[in-house]
């Protein structure tokens, strides 16, 4: 069955959005992918300098940062904060990991 030319258009706008969401996608994997390293790396620093695997002040300043920079984007800050909390827990069980002497 053929489209008619609106129902035509409207697809194609939709798959240039949905493109450019997969792009979006990609980098938002990769660039939590490079944010993980790091903190890997942080845990194993915490671990030899033997500091602890939280750091709630620094966690709170982040927060604060954050969902500022959220305000000013235009983004749903509480979403921001919950996004942020998520990693954040992530990476808090990776340092406790890491003290434990897992290799990750």
């Amino acid at each position: 069955m053929e489209q008619n030319p609106v129902e035509q258009q409207h697809d194609e706008r939709l798959a240039e959005y949905r493109s450019s969401i997969d792009n979006i996608d990609a980098a938002l994997v990769h660039l939590l992918a490079e944010r993980f390293k790091i903190t890997k790396a942080v845990g194993r620093y915490k671990k030899d300098a033997q500091l602890a695997p939280a750091d709630p002040g620094r966690e709170e300043i982040q927060l604060a940062r954050l969902r500022s920079l959220a305000e000013d984007s235009g983004l749903d800050p509480a979403f921001t904060e919950k996004f942020l909390r998520f990693i954040v827990a992530e990476v808090i069980h990776h340092h406790q990991r890491i003290a434990e002497g897992e290799h990750l």
